[in-house]
């Protein structure tokens, strides 16, 4: 029954891909223009470095371009977000609020092996 499932994986993996990159890209205009919510403290140059990743790499996610090589520098630097922001602050990534940097990268890092899926700019 669910093998039928798999010719919509492609669609799946853009949706994927899609509601990830509108997620990051909040993260983004947060720093650059307090939407949807000011931010809580004044950007320095790793937070501005870390504001265009997320508004640019985000959408350039969004539309599927240059998916694979974006998506692995987004996995780096979700990577790099968590043991330098979150580990500090705890062991357990409930504890320190690491959770969605730790689901970005891998989902990211996913992005890489798969592709874009369905409705990219670069299709596979």
């Amino acid at each position: 029954m669910f093998d039928r499932l798999s010719a919509y994986a492609p669609q799946a993996l853009a949706v994927l891909r899609i509601v990830t990159a509108l997620l990051f890209i909040e993260h983004g205009t947060q720093k650059f223009f307090g939407f949807p919510a000011p931010f809580p403290v004044p950007l320095d140059a790793m937070l501005t470095v870390a504001g265009v990743l997320e508004l640019v790499g985000g959408i350039l996610i969004l539309v599927g371009f240059f998916t694979r090589p974006v998506a692995f520098v987004l996995s780096g630097f979700m990577a790099v977000a968590y043991w330098m922001g979150h580990a500090p602050m705890g062991f357990w990534p409930i504890v320190n609020m690491g959770e969605g940097a730790i689901l970005y990268c891998f989902i990211f890092l996913y992005f890489v092996f798969a592709g874009p899926g369905a409705w990219s700019v670069n299709k596979k």
